[in-house]
This record gives C-alpha cells, structure tokens and sequence, in this order.
C-alpha cells in the first residue's frame, strides 16, 4: 500500500528531474548577454524582438554590462523528446556587483563558464568561479566567441585546463552571435547539471533579488529549496522574524507568468504586498510560518557596500524629491545604503553606501535621469577604524566626522587583489603597485606557450589598501597593460596605517565634503596640488578669497583667489587727492565687512576636482 505522502515524494522527484537551475559565469564583454539571446532563441524556437533580453535598463544596454540579476524559465525538449525546465538566472560581470554574483550562484546548481577565445581568462572569472565551486555548483566550461579572426581557441583552451583541472574534451566551443555550438550546449546542461534536490516536509526558499511594482509593491525573485510555495501562503522570515501573505506566485518567461504554486527546485517570484524593503531583504531565508528550526540558505542577510559618497541636491529644494528617490531605488537595488548628513558648504543631503565606484556612478545616473534631480557627488572614501585616545574604537566613513586632536590610531581596509596582465608588462605592473602601496605576495604563469604569436600572461597576486583603488587605479592598469590587464579583489581586514586627515579651508570655513584621508608622505604635495586646482575653480569675488589645507591647526598649503576690483575713483575727474583716497578708504572697508559676511558659492567641478588629484 503506498502512503500519500510516499506518492507525492515520487511525483515531486519525477518533477525534479525534469529542471535544471543555472547560471552564466563572465567577465564584462565576453558575450554572456548574447549567449541568453541564443539560449532564448534555441528553446522558443524563435528569436526575441530585440537584443539582450535579459538588460532590462537602459545603462546596461548603452555601457554593454549586466547590472542587475535577472531570471528566465527555458523550456527545452531534447533529443529524447523529453522537455525540461532549464532556469537561467543572468549575473553581474563586474567586481562591484560581487554580492549579485554570490547570491545567483546559491539559487544555482550549476554554472556555464563562459571565456572570450580572443581575451582569455580574466580576473573576475577565476574568483566566480572558485567561488561557484565552493558552493559546490557543476561547472560546464565554454569558449565563446570562436568565428573572431583573433580568437586564439587553443591558447584559451591550455589556460582552462592549466587553471581550473579541466579535460581538454570538457570543453565546449561555441559563437553565441552565430548560434554554433549553442544546441550541444543545451544538451550538456541537461546531461552534466544536476536536477534540484530538497526535503518536502518542510519549506524554505531564497530571497536572491527584489524590484519595486509601484501598484503591487515589492516582488521577491526566489529558489525554492524545500518543499511548495502556494499563492496565499502565510510565510515568515528567518533573520527579520516577519510574517507575510504570498499573495501571487509565478515564473519568468521572460514576462511575469502566474502560477498556483511554486514547488522544490523552481525559481520564480512571489508578491507580497510589502512597502519596505527592510521587512524581506535580499538574501534572506523564507518559510511557512508553521516550521520550526529551519537553517539559512545564506548566514547574515545584510549587504555590506565597501565605498562611500556624500549626494546633495543642487537644489536645497529637491531634498525630499531626492530622499523618495532613494528610497525607491533602495528597493530595485538592495545593496545601497543611505543617512541623512547636513554640509555647512552644500546644505541637507545624504551619506550613501555603495559596493564600488561603478555601482555609485550608476546610482547617480539613475537618479538623475529616472527622478530628474541635479546632484552633487562627494569624492568616495571607504570606511575607516578609529581607535580615539580613551581607547573607544569606531568605524566612520566620512572624514569630517572626526576630530584630529581625538585619534589615537587609524586602520584602513586592506584587499588582496589578483590582477591578470601579458608577462611583458610585468615592470610597469610592479611600479604601479609600488606607487599605489601595494605589494605583490606571489606572480604565477597562466600559460607558457612557445608560439611566438601568442601572449604568455601571468597572475599577480597583491595586496593594496582598499582607499588606494577607488580613484584612478583602474584606469592607470589598463594605461600600463595597454587595455590587457583586468582585477579582481576580496577584502581581507583592517590594518594600521600612517594616515592624516586634510581638511580644506575656504575662506576661513571648513568645506566638510573636501576632507580626506592620505598618506603622511602625500599629504602635503596632495593639499598643495588641490588647493591649486580649487584656486582655477572657484569664482572670483568682490573680495579676497584664502584657500588653504590644513593638518589639524596645521596649514600645509594656502592660494588666494584675487578680488575683483571695481574702478570706485573712475567719476574724479580732477580736485583733491584726499577725494580718491577717501573713496579707496570706504572701498576698502566693504570689502573687509563683505568678506565676514559674504559667502562662497563652491561650484560643482570643484568636489570633482578631488577625482583627478595624483594621490
């Protein structure tokens, strides 16, 4: 006699068996929107209207990136007829949008490793890649971009196997712009990934991303690992401990599908009639509020952003216009983090977290153009270990929020960085880490090939302060690798460091946006070049304007920014001398009430002007 629930198990495995979850490992530009395109083409049997259907936002189409996570059900029947489920869920290829990658790669249960046959390898791939095996995921490696007259198939091959283990005949060649090799592709994915494996007694599921519906709230992309969502569902959350009502469940087809439930193994979204975000973040473990004792999927919901930037309205009076903005724009993209700040120099605004620089830029852009608010960007910095004299420790990542006179010691974060570049640049890699205080730990070969066409590359392996990175690094590592190089970092903690902290004084008042933290050494030609590059910015006035930068009561540099003068003795046509000077006198002693009354409008370019300082 067979047991219901024995029944139900047999009929959930049978449906398992039929789904295969996966993800695209890439680094930026090596094809991985495209091979979505051809995986949609391949199991709809017809090709989408438009390109890149997975890039959803206009920055990701208009800069060639993924920003955000997406997911799509596939229906593909293979050659035995069967037709599976196949999941893909689209990641970031950018280091910034690492906690993006991280989280796809847990609704996973395996990975296409996708490398450019004319880039090979990049630093970004090594580190999803490690990082999809320590989940445990099935890697299924493949070289794209084959019909390039550049593609070097064999070279990439050797670093594959060289780097990773891989067998020569695990490989998989394809072109996702002509659709060669996609088809043997989906046949790999079915045969080699795993089916989804769960408990049906109890269930749980992965928040792995959210967007905000302005008529439904927010909505949930999950995995369910265990067990069925139904549509009406009373549902809680592990960290948070809040309870919720699945109010609608479905897939995606791209488009939202709606469903009667979501079981083991599927991936899909729920709507929960939520408002805020802080209720179910990203990253958290969801159940039936009925099950006790229920393990996270993922320890420690919270996302930690690792750069910081003060926003400021152009206009005082798009204040709460630009705090709506955030708000909304906090439930599209979990990661960002923001506070109330008020600047004595650009009024009321807000101190924001980002996971990087790129990550704060697109912020910016999407504010500015989906909210339509002129901002100010503040130069960023990262958040920084405080040790005061009574021994109190603090972590703070805005410069002005501490007093000099009251540190005792200062630690700033420290990142072990992996940089891939061809061997012959290995000098100007060394003397770029040397001038940014990195130090390289260890130098490997990817490939030693003996083709003198080809390009031998090496692995360096550094680490470099955190600070160092956020400004121009990028830019002087592609400059050095002529465009070769690419990197990738994980933080590795806090260490002393023999920092101090420039303020700027213009016109006697500290401009709190302009303070930062910088090496001893460095400080006094970095306040030196800043303060000279204020000087061409800031408009002239009718009186004189001192600009100076300053170590604690210290002034290390100082420029003026002459007054302008208006020809107050041009109606003395003749007569008495003591007729000019009486003028000049009275002229004079404006300018000096003007100048405790007065105030400087700082514009714009001049909090930019920190960016493009050679720290």
């Amino acid at each position: 006699m067979i047991i219901i629930s024995d029944l139900k198990k047999i009929l959930l495995n049978m449906h398992n068996k039929l789904i295969r979850n996966f993800c695209i490992i890439a680094h930026i530009d090596h094809g991985k929107s495209t091979l979505a395109d051809r995986l949609i083409e391949f199991t709809k049997g017809e090709k989408d209207k438009k390109a890149q259907v997975l890039d959803t936002m206009d920055l990701e189409r208009e800069r060639g990136i993924t920003i955000k996570s997406q997911a799509i059900n596939l229906p593909f029947k293979n050659i035995k007829g069967d037709t599976y489920n196949l999941n893909l869920i689209d990641t970031p290829g950018h280091v910034d949008f690492a906690s993006e990658v991280s989280r796809s790669l847990r609704a996973s249960d395996g990975a296409i490793l996708l490398v450019d046959a004319s880039q090979g390898i990049q630093a970004q791939t090594i580190a999803n890649t490690y990082l999809a095996i320590d989940f445990g995921l099935t890697i299924i490696p493949v070289i794209n971009k084959i019909d390039l007259p550049s593609s070097q198939t064999e070279l990439v091959t050797q670093e594959l196997i060289g780097t990773f283990g891989f067998k020569e005949d695990e490989i998989l060649h394809c072109s996702a712009k002509t659709g060669k090799g996609v088809q043997e592709l989906l046949e790999n994915i079915i045969d080699i990934i795993p089916p989804p494996e769960g408990d049906i007694n109890f269930t749980r599921a992965l928040v792995f991303d959210s967007k905000y519906d302005q008529y439904k709230g927010i909505i949930n992309y999950v995995r369910i690992f265990d067990g069925e969502i139904k549509a009406g569902d009373n549902l809680k959350t592990f960290n948070s401990k809040n309870t919720f009502i699945a109010s609608e469940v479905g897939v995606f087809t791209p488009e939202q599908t709606k469903k009667d439930s979501l079981k083991m193994g599927e991936v899909g979204f729920i709507y929960t009639g939520l408002k805020e975000f802080k209720t179910l973040p990203v990253g958290e473990t969801i159940s039936n509020i009925n099950n006790e004792d229920i393990k996270p999927i993922i320890s420690g919901a919270e996302l930690k952003p690792k750069v910081f930037a003060g926003m400021f309205p152009l206009d005082p009076n798009d204040f709460l216009d630009l705090d709506d903005a955030l708000s909304k724009l906090q439930l599209n993209d979990a990661s960002i983090i923001y506070a109330r700040e008020t600047s004595q120099a650009l009024g009321p605004g807000f101190r924001c977290g980002f996971l990087g620089v790129l990550h704060m830029e697109i912020i910016q852009e999407r504010v500015e153009r989906e909210y339509g608010i002129e901002i100010i960007m503040t130069a960023p910095s990262v958040e920084y270990k405080i040790t005061l004299k009574n021994k109190d420790t603090k972590l703070i990542n805005n410069p002005s929020a501490v007093d000099l006179s009251e540190i005792d010691k200062i630690e700033e974060p420290w990142i072990k960085a992996t940089i891939i570049c061809p061997d012959k640049f290995i000098g100007k890699m060394m003397d770029l880490l040397t001038s940014y205080r990195g130090t390289s730990t260890n130098i490997e070969y990817l490939n030693t090939s003996t083709n003198e066409s080809s390009i031998n590359r090496i692995l360096v392996s550094c680490e470099i302060p955190l600070g160092e990175i956020l400004v121009g690094f990028y830019d002087q590592l592609k400059s050095a690798t002529q465009g070769y190089g690419s990197m990738d970092y994980e933080i590795i903690g806090f260490k002393i460091s023999n920092l101090a902290k420039v303020d700027i004084l213009i016109n006697q008042e500290k401009v709190d946006p302009l303070s930062t933290f910088i090496t001893k050494e460095k400080s006094y030609y970095y306040g030196r070049d800043l303060v000279s590059k204020l000087k061409e910015l800031i408009p002239r006035q009718l009186f004189e304007v001192p600009i100076q930068a300053a170590i604690g009561s210290k002034i290390i540099a100082r420029d003026t920014v002459k007054a302008l003068r208006k020809n107050v003795t041009a109606k003395c046509y003749g007569g008495d001398i003591t007729r000019k000077k009486k003028l000049l006198a009275k002229q004079a002693e404006g300018k000096k009430r003007l100048k405790k009354l007065g105030k400087v409008e700082i514009p714009q370019e001049a909090f930019l002007s920190i960016l493009n300082i050679d720290r």
